[in-house]
């Protein structure tokens, strides 16, 4: 399974964007693993291309745990309005597609209490975005 971490890992720094999107899309089930962490924010901010932001948030959504979608609320709190609003994208894409993603409701709630403020207030507009009490 780590060989599959290290290849998505050398992919997020592709000049291709399809390879970006594969890397987001790989990495997000490795959320918790601190250099999948780190490249997983990159690619949510990815300053090329708004399918690789779209689509990682989308992924991360899917994978609905509290350090994938605090991963979300730091890039949230980083990112600009274009990005903010392909970062939104995302996540609905997640909430309203096809298969259901996991209740982020609880992820939602725990990060409200974050010690980190950026990510209290990346939580509290993934909130807005799922409308109320589905995040």
């Amino acid at each position: 399974m780590m060989g599959g971490l290290e290849a998505a890992l050398a992919e997020v720094s592709s000049p291709s964007w399809t390879q970006r999107v594969r890397a987001g899309r790989d990495l997000a089930s490795f959320a918790d693993v601190s250099e999948a962490a780190e490249a997983l924010v990159e690619l949510l901010l990815d300053a090329e291309d708004t399918a690789v932001t779209r689509q990682t948030a989308e992924a991360l959504t899917r994978v609905g745990t509290v350090t994938a979608m605090r991963l979300i609320a730091l890039a949230v709190a980083e990112a600009d309005d274009n990005q903010a609003d392909w970062l939104q994208t995302g996540v609905h894409d997640a909430l309203v597609g096809p298969g259901g993603v996991p209740d982020i409701a609880a992820a939602c709630g725990k990060l409200a209490r974050d010690p980190e403020e950026a990510v209290r207030r990346g939580a509290a507009d993934i909130s807005a975005w799922a409308d109320g009490p589905r995040c």
